[in-house]
């Protein structure tokens, strides 16, 4: 959560598919227009644009598969962004544009796989298969998004998340089977390993795998790339299966070294510019403020909100610039989230959280799953800015089962906020003397340190390590200034 706000940017709009793959087709110019002008609001909603010599690298890498596509002129119709995000996923728009986060970039192993996503993205472009994200690209917002667990909450909300941004851009298993196939057709013309899709698939399968052991202690949730492009075996499977008929697997470029040296210093996970996850707790270094989730709730840390999911109901928090009262600004956030929905709204009372003045309310909805509890807990953290959780029950439990989390809310101190460090690739040459265990022991988690080191370089338990070799570590680094 960098900049918080109470609008999210719009998600991309779906548009009529065609036959994959006509041969020499030119993108359509209404097409190329629209996403000219959401990419700056895509940019800002996930983190912001990857910059520098790492930027033109992924540029350069989707450029060289992008010729294969079938789309005229294909070395200007794409365009290509990484954005600091740390959210596992890439995904496309269909006017050209191509997105993938530092977060996968930092599960990859070589440049073929980082050809393999973007071939697969394009792929998508190529096959038009926007108009299966029509219907949820129309049904998405915060309601919706927070309601999961409650059901249907159809035609509640205009709030839309980071979350429910990437799950409208999800795709049918068969979509996801073709754009493979394509992405691997593509590599291969490009002249890279055509296994570079399978590997990739797999290293997504070990990080999907992981995070269900580790997530109910790190609160975070799912990877995104497992909700939004279903893994399975029989979709590696195919993969392998579709690489092998080219012939060619293990026969061509890899570029491991080059693509090490552009992910030396990647962050992994949160930027502490947007806010750190660590535990139950999350804790934004310049904002200097924490605040800590319920035991076995999950945590998503978006650029403009936090959004956090569990069995009793599920929450949002964000805020920002705000110079009016405590009771206009709840007003305010319940109209965002409600829409035209018609809501029962209790009186707002107010209290004090840990020295800031305070404000909530709980308005009760009908609809069609039942009566839901909308509530709001609204703090004036300054004269200029205020922040809220927006939290959403099932009627009758209003804040209850967040009541520990919203006043749990506080600032902290210059010397917790300077201790805040970020996380980060390292790249290290096996010595004479390093194990699995005595290079795991450097990895910058709590626990599972084998298991995280093992996962991010895609080896078996029973590996050996040569000198020389290199290998992936997450260690703490500096702030970027």
């Amino acid at each position: 959560m960098r900049t918080l706000a109470l609008l999210m940017a719009a998600t991309a709009t779906a548009l009529t598919p065609v036959m994959a793959q006509a041969q020499y087709r030119g993108l359509r110019q209404t097409d190329v227009l629209q996403a000219q002008q959401q990419h700056p609001l895509l940019v800002e909603e996930f983190g912001g644009a990857e910059t520098g010599a790492r930027a033109a690298y992924v540029e350069s890498v989707g450029r060289r598969v992008a010729i294969p596509s079938g789309v005229i002129n294909p070395q200007a119709a794409y365009h290509f962004t990484a954005l600091n995000s740390a959210v596992e996923n890439a995904f496309s728009v269909p006017g050209g544009y191509v997105y993938i986060t530092r977060q996968l970039m930092g599960l990859m192993n070589d440049e073929a796989e980082l050809g393999f996503v973007l071939g697969h993205e394009i792929g998508h472009i190529a096959a038009n298969h926007a108009q299966a994200r029509k219907a949820a690209a129309t049904r998405n917002s915060v309601l919706s998004v927070l309601g999961a667990i409650l059901g249907s909450a159809v035609g509640v909300g205009n709030l839309l998340s980071q979350a429910a941004q990437l799950r409208t851009l999800s795709f049918s298993r068969e979509q996801e089977f073709q754009a493979d196939e394509l992405g691997i057709r593509y590599v291969t013309a490009a002249g890279y390993d055509p296994g570079a899709g399978a590997s990739m698939l797999a290293a997504l399968a070990r990080a999907t795998a992981l995070s269900a052991r580790t997530q109910g202690r790190a609160n975070r949730s799912t990877p995104e790339w497992a909700s939004t492009h279903p893994l399975s075996e029989t979709r590696a499977q195919r993969a392998l299966a579709a690489a092998q008929k080219t012939g060619r697997v293990g026969q061509g470029v890899r570029n491991r070294g080059a693509f090490l040296g552009q992910i030396e210093g990647l962050y992994v996970d949160d930027d502490p510019a947007q806010g750190i996850i660590e535990g139950r707790s999350f804790i934004h270094p310049d904002l200097r403020m924490q605040f800590v989730v319920p035991i076995g709730y999950q945590m998503q840390n978006g650029t403009h909100a936090v959004t956090i999911a569990g069995s009793a109901g599920q929450a949002q928090f964000s805020g920002g610039r705000y110079t009016g009262s405590l009771e206009d600004y709840i007003g305010l956030a319940l109209r965002q989230v409600a829409g035209n929905t018609p809501l029962n709204v209790a009186p707002s009372q107010r209290t004090t959280v840990n020295g800031l003045p305070a404000a909530f309310t709980t308005a009760r909805a009908n609809t069609q799953s039942g009566v839901i509890d909308l509530s709001v807990m609204a703090y004036k953290w300054d004269t200029n800015t205020t922040y809220h959780f927006v939290m959403l029950t099932r009627g009758g439990m209003g804040i209850g089962p967040f009541a520990q989390m919203v006043d749990s809310l506080r600032r902290i101190s210059p010397a917790e906020a300077a201790a805040i460090r970020p996380r980060i690739i390292h790249v290290q040459t096996v010595g004479p003397n390093d194990t699995v265990q005595s290079l795991a022991s450097r990895m910058a988690y709590p626990n599972f340190k084998v298991e995280r080191f093992l996962s991010l370089n895609g080896l078996a338990s029973k590996d050996l390590l040569a000198r020389g070799q290199k290998v992936k570590l997450v260690v703490y680094g500096t702030r970027r200034v």
